[in-house]
């Protein structure tokens, strides 16, 4: 009989949504989808969800992958702000990019209560307000010794987990039928865990990217409506 692989509670707490990281006030660009109507039923967030996966939810895995190798390995500080300078120059989105550093200061504030480490302390100093998948992946590699691959299906999994969430609110859909939508990427979620692990060991400027340019758009109309109008999500 095969054993089932153990995942820490440091894992599981940050992929709960009810970790206080302010994952709950972004909704990953589905609000201005749904503004536009381009998703308006389960069907549609079903394919937005495969798109946010393979997209911004691959980028952040090897990112998440990458800051969980070098905090269980131990590196220069500097390494730190190459890394985010990197995540950073993959996200082309302004919009993106500062959503991304939001959640990481909102993550970085809990956790360093919950898994104390001198890395993270460091990617603090460093960076100041580092993107949200580096500091996942400093939480779990430092603090709780998790794995690279363990950070990356994190990162991966709240990429569309709170779109999925969002969509409940924003279209009264059925809880049931978004997170069969969240599920039903179940095996694209563990191959993007495992390709991100793979890559964790490369130098920071070797990393593989992955782009999302309907996403980017997205990200910046959301803005600028947000700006005109209230809006129930930040993002």
């Amino acid at each position: 009989m095969t054993a089932m692989p153990t995942v820490s509670l440091a894992t599981l707490a940050l992929a709960d949504s009810r970790f206080p990281g302010g994952g709950h006030a972004h909704s990953g660009g589905l609000e201005e989808a749904v503004h536009r109507g381009t998703v308006s039923g389960p069907e549609q967030l079903a394919e937005f969800l495969h798109g946010r996966l393979h997209g911004a939810g691959a980028q952040t895995a090897v990112f998440a992958a990458a800051a969980a190798h070098a905090a269980a390995r131990g590196v220069r500080p500097d390494h730190w702000s190459l890394l985010d300078a990197e995540l950073e120059a993959r996200t082309p989105s302004p919009a993106q990019r500062a959503a991304s550093r939001a959640q990481g200061r909102g993550t970085l504030r809990s956790g360093r209560a919950a898994w104390p480490s001198r890395a993270l302390d460091e990617l603090l100093a460093t960076t100041g307000s580092p993107h949200h998948p580096i500091v996942v992946g400093v939480l779990l590699g430092a603090g709780a010794s998790a794995s690279p691959t363990d950070a990356a299906s994190v990162v991966a999994y709240l990429s569309v987990s709170g779109p999925a969430s969002a969509a409940v609110r924003l279209l009264g859909l059925d809880p049931f039928a978004a997170n069969a939508a969240v599920t039903a990427l179940r095996a694209d979620t563990e191959r993007i865990a495992a390709e991100a692990a793979r890559t964790a060991g490369h130098r920071p400027e070797n990393l593989p990217g992955a782009s999302s340019p309907a996403l980017d758009l997205l990200a910046e109309q959301h803005q600028r409506h947000h700006r005109e109008e209230v809006r129930l999500f930040a993002s």
